[in-house]
């Protein structure tokens, strides 16, 4: 059964790297837990390695930068991957097509006008409407405020008739921005399958973006990591997945379920959400210090 942990401090001597979330953990999307870097920043003191890794749907760049804005220091991590990372690579290979209808915000036209070294020479993938799409790019609803899944069901069911693909970017379902939750790619992603779609995945649980992390950081297989995120579907499932240890942070999307303690997670109740999801990781902690 999972073991309820204070501090980072208590097991990171067992772990060489982290690959740590960034919403729900380290900030809420408008300011950052200063436990949460000061614990990032001790492990790095003592020797160890921080991968930031992110179902953000854009390149890492995008996603530094979002961190300088929030102030959070440099020493507290050594990479950033990002899903849209993952993903750009898929979409720029030609995973569903060249002329693609995108489904997102402006904030992620980097996603697109950003073009990788590795596929300059390769031909551009343009935007367009989807009566004209080979397939889709979803990256977050276009409202993320006042949009759901549902909106998008009359043009879903187009383009399933028309066997278009959709590349999803960021496979988080929900997260929340400050008090405030919203709609990520993953939830259009799962209910463009709902209805017989197909979708492909680049970020945290599907393998891509664990590949490319340890790829990027020069792991070996004896590389000792510890996943953390609040995602229970995602960090949680995802580490599973990948054969490595698990610190799930209860404290984060499905804080509610565990007692009025935000800090100190109820035992039986996180036990018995644990046991009806089928997971069970390593060690939780209510947020991340």
């Amino acid at each position: 059964m999972t073991q309820i942990v204070q501090s980072l401090s208590q097991i990171g001597t067992n772990y060489d790297v982290l690959f740590c979330d960034l919403w729900g953990c380290l900030h809420n999307g408008k300011q950052p837990y200063a436990a949460a870097v000061a614990a990032l920043q001790e492990f790095r003191k003592s020797g160890g390695r921080v991968v930031l890794m992110t179902n953000a749907p854009r390149p890492n760049k995008y996603v530094i930068a979002q961190l300088d804005r929030m102030k959070v220091p440099r020493d507290a991590w050594d990479m950033v991957i990002s899903s849209g990372d993952a993903a750009q690579d898929s979409m720029f290979a030609g995973a569903v097509g060249r002329k693609v209808w995108h489904i997102g915000t402006a904030k992620d036209d980097g996603f697109f006008n950003d073009v990788p070294d590795e596929w300059a020479d390769q031909p551009v993938v343009t935007r367009v409407p989807l009566e004209e799409a080979e397939g889709i790019v979803a990256t977050g609803p276009y409202d993320e405020a006042n949009e759901a899944p549902e909106d998008y069901r009359a043009q879903f069911m187009l383009a399933r008739e028309r066997g278009l693909k959709l590349l999803c970017a960021n496979p988080d379902v929900v997260v929340d921005m400050g008090e405030t939750r919203i709609y990520c790619a993953g939830a259009l992603a799962e209910f463009y399958e709902e209805i017989g779609g197909e979708s492909l995945y680049f970020g945290k649980p599907h393998p891509p973006i664990y590949e490319r992390a340890r790829r990027l950081m020069n792991l070996t297989e004896n590389a000792r990591i510890l996943a953390i995120g609040d995602g229970i579907n995602t960090d949680v499932r995802g580490a599973g997945q990948e054969g490595i240890d698990a610190l799930f942070v209860t404290g984060g999307l499905a804080a509610a379920a565990f007692g009025d303690d935000v800090e100190n997670p109820d035992d039986d109740l996180l036990r018995e959400w644990l046991a009806s999801r089928q997971l069970n990781p390593e060690y939780s902690i209510g947020r991340l210090r």
